[in-house]
């Protein structure tokens, strides 16, 4: 969509002196406070899916991430909660904004699901796209414990917003991130959300088995869906296939908009590309 108005976003974090959350606001016209007006949260870095949704949206990086300052830690995802409070506080207050739709990626997506189950504004949203989200967190720990370093601790060298970084994972890391409960979306999880489950099955980073967890724990809902995609030959960060993704949010996104959408494997019924 033509004639966005992209603004770059310093919030201020009420938690920790000298530091403001960094994202971009992006905007289908200039924006009058209008309570109410929905918006969507990213947490997957394309670019391309802000410029091709049909309403505003914001994408930003967690502390200690890309350009918001802070320390990063392994086990930190109570901070990224609390992050994701800061930003929804700020969007409302400020713009009036109402959080209608969140699109999350491997730890993003993670932290969104706690986010959506545990507050007012999380269960009110109509859409959740879980990127790449783990739910085994204890897959791997023993890994990096093997691979712990003489100084105790592990490297670990992801892609994160198409960079490579390297992180120091501290014995304290690992038992936070192993300790993180997922299994509260049994029973936690708003029966209303459509959600959408993208996972490829060549990720090394987030068995891809993961997904179907995701999927028993959501398919029966109701009146929310639950849609199950797979993707031959992907890896965690979708490397070289962005744009089937964001195709593939943007098509079931309209058919969430349309109330067409069934609980099921998505584009069940339809030949294509075997």
């Amino acid at each position: 969509m033509a004639n966005r108005i992209s603004t770059k976003l310093s919030i201020p974090h009420p938690a920790e002196v000298d530091c403001s959350i960094v994202g971009v606001l992006e905007q289908l016209s200039e924006l009058k406070p209008c309570p109410g007006r929905k918006i969507a949260l990213d947490y997957l870095f394309l670019k391309r899916l802000a410029h091709r949704l049909p309403m505003d949206s914001f994408r930003f990086d967690f502390r200690g991430n890309h350009e918001t300052p802070g320390v990063w830690k392994q086990g930190g995802m109570d901070d990224d909660l609390e992050d994701i409070r800061v930003v929804v506080d700020f969007l409302k207050v400020r713009y009036g904004y109402a959080i209608d739709l969140v699109v999350g990626h491997s730890r993003g997506s993670i932290v969104a699901f706690r986010w959506i189950c545990t507050s007012e504004e999380g269960a009110s949203i109509s859409g959740f796209v879980n990127a790449s989200g783990r739910y085994r967190m204890k897959v791997y720990i023993k890994q990096w414990q093997r691979s712990m370093s003489a100084e105790g601790h592990h490297v670990w060298s992801p892609i994160v917003a198409r960079k490579q970084v390297s992180f120091k994972i501290y014995p304290e890391d690992m038992t936070n991130f192993a300790n993180w409960d997922t299994s509260f979306v049994w029973d936690s999880f708003p029966a209303s959300p459509d959600v959408l489950t993208i996972h490829g099955l060549s990720d090394m980073a987030v068995p891809s088995y993961d997904a179907i967890i995701y999927a028993r724990a959501l398919n029966e809902r109701v009146p929310g869906t639950h849609n199950l995609h797979l993707m031959e030959d992907a890896d965690h960060n979708f490397t070289g296939r962005q744009d089937e993704v964001v195709d593939i949010i943007l098509e079931w996104w309209d058919k969430h908009a349309q109330r067409t959408l069934k609980t099921g494997i998505w584009m069940s019924g339809i030949r294509g590309k075997l």
